[in-house]
């Protein structure tokens, strides 16, 4: 349909360590959900796959390569499932997450310039605040982490 808007497709990665625990990252303040811990990633480009747009993205915001045959798709979330709490104020607009899965990578993880990166254990996971989207999404990225870590 002409003027028809689409979802906003965004693309996530959880990697995986040694240890079994799982990268996220902490927004900086003065971002929307300023302050909670979510897996890296961003949005897709115009024309751009999810693949293509995770192995960018994942450089762009960790300064590491990652293989789009090393990434391994976990599930997805999106904002008008049951049980997603939207933010309030936020502007409404239709969002689905694609989670992959990753355990390995080239480089070490670098924060962009006001986050914050901590390696969760499956155990910290449940405590931590996240955004709606993540919420749901960490139970398989914990699952893969204990499956391939």
């Amino acid at each position: 349909m002409a003027g028809e808007q689409r979802a906003l497709m965004v693309v996530a990665v959880a990697l995986v360590d040694h240890a079994g625990r799982v990268l996220m990252q902490r927004r900086p303040a003065d971002r929307e959900h300023g302050g909670l811990w979510e897996f890296p990633g961003g949005k897709l480009e115009p024309g751009e796959g999810p693949l293509a747009a995770l192995v960018r993205e994942v450089d762009e915001e960790l300064s590491i390569e990652v293989s789009p045959g090393d990434c391994v798709p976990l599930g997805f979330a999106a904002n008008d499932a049951p049980g997603i709490v939207a933010v309030a104020g936020a502007p409404r607009r239709d969002v689905v997450l694609l989670l992959y899965g990753c355990a390995r990578w080239r480089g070490e993880p670098r924060a962009e310039e006001g986050a914050e990166l901590g390696w969760i254990a499956p155990d910290v996971c449940e405590s931590l605040e996240m955004p709606p989207l993540d919420v749901p999404l960490a139970r398989l990225a914990f699952e893969y982490a204990q499956a391939n870590g």
